[in-house]
């Protein structure tokens, strides 16, 4: 007589007269009947990769039956028994496989490895991890968000066999990254605990090296509402420097819309252009190594809107203005002084520009908590009730922490005429 249940995964059996039942778990008699008749477990996880850092290779010693140990022939009353037992007791989705096809290369139901499973992604590597488009799981060649706590994060790039070393302990990379989703928790060596987050232009611009000077999310977002920017947009920028604004101006333009950059700097010029073909969004952008104050953006008439973040942005008004459609589009141009600004007011009225508008942002937070204050009774109450005593009130305090004067932002539209 033989009973299972799914929920505990056990199988309940009596002898014969039915005075006594024995309950044993079907993993414990699965790998009994794995050494018995010279099978490999299917919990057994094939040899491990080269490169596979740890965990590979202890989970093929401690799961199930090592695949290097040699089958071995038991014989004790009753094995033939609970071999069969084991047997019949195994869930469908856990069967034992025999050893010539120890990797589980056929599948559950005969499948070949090149037929993946309906519903299923055939395989993590097969993805690609980019600021634009969103994946789900991490894999080798991703950039990942190690976030520790606030204003503690930093960017890794997911590498099989790597460590990566924080104050919480070791992360490695082929054990707690590979294959885990974006946004887990792992907990690492010391006992401590990170998250693991997916890269956006946002958190980018909180952690990425600094070769020059950059703007930040505030000025971003106002640069992208007054240049009209929106997916299929064209966009020419000066300079690239350390890349910043860039990944917004993609992650916005994309899927159908394409940056041209220019950067002075050879070596920056070069280093963006890695930067974007790691974060792969190298599709989107069109980096050059040109002044643009002598050379222009290397396109006419096709932009939608045209950004100057350079030390003189009057001498490439001109540029400017041969690279932005003939119909018309919007330019920004980033000073950090007031002179700079004076000065390309000045050139761009004289280039036919209109709607010429200076703006300087800055951005203030506030802490909103809730605070308890006596209340003040101006009559007298013949019967108060206790709950009078104290109001329950939110308060916004301001943090101290204020960022200042960044740059001036100056705006204007080409003119039809």
């Amino acid at each position: 007589m033989k009973r299972e249940s799914p929920s505990l995964a056990t199988v309940t059996y009596s002898d014969e007269k039915g005075e006594r039942w024995k309950v044993l778990k079907w993993k414990r008699l699965r790998a009994l009947h794995a050494r018995t008749e010279g099978f490999v477990h299917r919990c057994s996880p094939g040899p491990e990769p080269a490169g596979g850092g740890a965990g590979g290779g202890a989970r093929a010693r401690l799961r199930g039956v090592s695949t290097e140990r040699p089958a071995r022939k038991l014989s004790f009353p009753g094995a033939a028994t609970a071999a069969a037992a084991a047997a019949a007791a195994a869930p469908d989705h856990v069967r034992s496989r025999p050893a010539s096809d120890p990797a589980g290369q056929l599948g559950r139901q005969g499948r070949s490895p090149e037929q993946p499973q309906k519903g299923r992604k055939a395989s993590v590597e097969t993805s690609t991890m980019s600021f634009v488009e969103y994946e789900e799981l991490i894999k080798e060649g991703d950039t990942a968000i190690i976030f520790l706590g606030h204003g503690s994060m930093f960017p890794v790039q997911v590498q099989r066999g790597a460590q990566t070393q924080t104050k919480y302990g070791v992360i490695r990379h082929s054990a707690h990254l590979i294959g885990q989703p974006f946004g887990s928790r792992v907990t690492c060596s010391k006992g401590g605990w990170v998250y693991v987050l997916h890269p956006t232009p946002e958190l980018w611009t909180l952690n990425l090296p600094h070769r020059t000077q950059i703007l930040y999310s505030t000025d971003i977002s106002i640069i992208t509402m007054m240049l009209e920017l929106k997916p299929g947009s064209i966009v020419c920028e000066s300079g690239t420097g350390s890349g910043s604004l860039s990944h917004a101006i993609i992650r916005t333009v994309a899927p159908t819309g394409h940056l041209h950059t220019v950067e002075f700097h050879q070596q920056r010029a070069q280093k963006a252009e890695e930067e974007f073909r790691e974060h792969r969004v190298d599709r989107w952008v069109t980096v050059r190594n040109q002044d643009v104050c002598k050379n222009g953006f290397g396109v006419s008439h096709v932009a939608d809107a045209v950004f100057l973040d350079i030390p003189s942005p009057w001498e490439a008004i001109g540029h400017a203005k041969d690279a932005l459609k003939v119909e018309g589009g919007r330019l920004c141009s980033f000073s950090p002084c007031i002179e700079q600004v004076q000065r390309t007011c000045h050139d761009l009225t004289e280039h036919g520009f209109i709607e010429v508008t200076t703006l300087k942002i800055l951005l203030r937070k506030y802490n909103v908590r809730t605070s308890h204050l006596p209340m003040q009774h101006l009559v007298e109450v013949l019967d108060p009730l206790p709950v009078l005593g104290q109001a329950q009130i939110k308060i916004a305090v301001p943090l101290k922490e204020t960022v200042g004067h960044t740059g001036y932002l100056t705006f204007a539209s080409k003119s039809l005429f």
